[in-house]
């Protein structure tokens, strides 16, 4: 997907801009990289071209129009304006986008969208934090140059004219970003809606703290690692982060408001209230609340009510069948049902999260080697869990270790194949997506082509059509490719096709979840159990492990 990032900048030196865009500079400090004689290290692979300007002269001709305008002379002034347009790393293999095809759609956008400004755009092959993707610098002088003509998208008379300030709004962002869709579309790239509100709303600020965090962990451990020790943490997580996977972790068993708050409080510190109708959460290490609209759509309130309300009914749906399969018990001799998989339907029943939490190993603990009091509490909490974990063992009837490994691999078994199933489903959704987008997008342009064919100056009818026509036959030959006797599939059956595969999707996440959190638990008991039995590194937990691969 293309996303557009935005930043203003008030640095006067225009000529930083052209250096960061011809030469590398490292990520981590935003510095140049110098070789063996101290001079700059050109990129291996960019493309840059000037709007209304020569770009090796672009610093240059900025400071010669400020200072005809008498702009851009104090130092609060915004000087240029930055954007960059990312793509999907997978647009190269699977749309065919090069750095030449990415830089034509850098320009059309900043002529279209930034008219009358003097401009560099330049296209980087290699992207941020080595992900590889394509991505656009288009960066401009907030001063216009020439006069032009009053667009839509210019809610004031002087955004037309030359001598005045580049505007930035909140409709203006919307319009770029619309713009930047609708190329991306025509141009049969991969593209999200960038003015839906995003599920986890993750800012800049957050993701460079993270891979700041992650880094000076890194080098901690390694400290550890060579004093012979075993680091506590591998993965580093920022206090947003931490709020999002608790917040997610008791939204998925609350069935009200009253008992996520108590779940936030008891189990991870996390103090919940409702000002105003909104949800706002403080972490344990913070004096101020963070709102639910800082952390995404996914932890606000109508989400979480809606899912508050999902639950409940869903509790009272499994607590009915409880009390009818009782009936059926005293009434009925038992029979094992054959059409049905075994276990299947118990399971569901007969697990129940509990609040186990793992034994810490305190000869693994460097914080506990070094608090005294912090040991003693970690004492204390080790003692409460242990506890937990014979009464748990006992409820549930497990005799022997090797009984409870037998069943934390049979739900490792069905968590695995819920899994596969639930994977299998979202595949046929997708391609059901695919084929009711392609089937729209025939129809709708369906008249159009019928027209250019008819016409008899089809030159002049395909220039003035040519995106119609185009989306008409990348459609027509998608669903050639796709279609199974050559004819065109019905809009009505695809649609019914789609709502019977979310139906299925959504019991295949519930039952994947329910196997997923039945395996974790079952594996902190082993964990714990192993504590107890004097074998501490017996095993690791999932997420234990996946930190020491990564």
């Amino acid at each position: 997907m293309a996303i557009l990032k935005h930043i203003a900048s008030k640095n006067a030196d225009y000529g930083e801009a052209q250096r960061y865009l011809m030469f590398q500079y490292d990520e981590l400090t935003g510095k140049p990289i110098l070789d063996e004689n101290g001079e700059l290290i050109p990129r291996k692979e960019y493309y840059m071209d000037g709007l209304n300007c020569d770009p090796f002269t672009f610093d240059m001709e900025c400071r010669e129009l400020n200072a005809l305008y008498h702009k851009n002379e104090s130092y609060d002034e915004i000087k240029s304006h930055h954007y960059i347009i990312s793509f999907a790393p997978k647009d190269k293999a699977e749309n065919e986008l090069t750095g030449e095809r990415a830089q034509q759609i850098g320009l059309e956008y900043a002529r279209k969208n930034f008219p009358g400004h003097q401009a560099l755009i330049c296209t980087h092959m290699d992207g941020h934090n080595e992900s590889g993707n394509i991505h656009v610098h288009i960066v401009i002088n907030s001063l216009r140059k020439l006069d032009v003509e009053r667009q839509d998208f210019m809610e004031r008379a002087c955004d037309s004219r030359a001598g005045y300030k580049h505007h930035v709004s909140k409709d203006y962002l919307i319009h770029l970003k619309q713009s930047l869709m609708d190329i991306c579309r025509r141009e049969h790239l991969h593209q999200v809606d960038l003015l839906a509100p995003a599920e986890k709303k993750i800012t800049d600020r957050e993701y460079h703290a993270k891979r700041s965090g992650q880094r000076k962990l890194d080098e901690r451990n390694r400290q550890i690692l060579a004093d012979g020790l075993t680091p506590r943490k591998t993965t580093f997580q920022t206090q947003k982060e931490f709020l999002r996977t608790a917040i997610e972790d008791a939204a998925a068993i609350s069935c009200n408001a009253e008992e996520f708050q108590k779940l936030l409080m008891e189990k991870y510190r996390i103090t919940f209230k409702i000002n105003r109708g909104r949800f706002s959460y403080l972490h344990p290490e913070r004096s101020k609340y963070i709102t639910g609209r800082a952390l995404g759509t996914h932890y606000e309130k109508d989400y979480l009510l809606k899912l508050f309300e999902e639950n409940a009914k869903e509790k009272e749906s499994k607590e009915q069948r409880i009390v009818e399969d009782t009936l059926n018990i005293q009434t009925k001799p038992y029979t094992v049902p054959q059409s049905k998989p075994p276990q299947e339907e118990f399971l569901s029943i007969l697990f129940m999260k509990s609040d186990l939490r793992l034994v810490i190993n305190l000869q693994d603990c460097v914080k506990a080697q070094q608090n005294t009091a912090y040991t003693n509490k970690v004492k204390l909490s080790n003692l409460k869990e242990m506890a937990k974990t014979v009464a748990y063992i006992q409820e549930h009837g497990y005799d022997t270790r090797d009984s409870l490994e037998d069943s934390f691999s049979e739900i490792k078994n069905q968590a695995s194949r819920s899994r596969k199933k639930l994977k299998s489903i979202e595949d046929r959704l997708r391609a059901a997506n695919e084929q009711i987008h392609y089937t729209g997008q025939y129809l709708a342009n369906k008249s159009i082509y019928q027209q250019f064919c008819r016409s008899r100056n089809k030159g002049s009818f395909q220039k003035e059509h040519s995106a119609e026509i185009a989306l008409y036959e990348a459609a027509r030959k998608f669903l050639k490719e796709h279609s199974k006797d050559g004819k065109l599939p019905s809009l009505k059956l695809l649609k019914s096709e789609k709502e019977q595969l979310l139906q299925q999707k959504k019991q295949a996440q519930k039952h994947y979840h329910y196997y997923r959190d039945y395996k974790k638990e079952l594996n902190t008991v082993c964990s714990n159990v192993d504590m107890i039995l004097g074998k501490p590194h017996s095993r690791q937990t999932e997420k234990q492990k996946n930190a020491d691969i990564s």
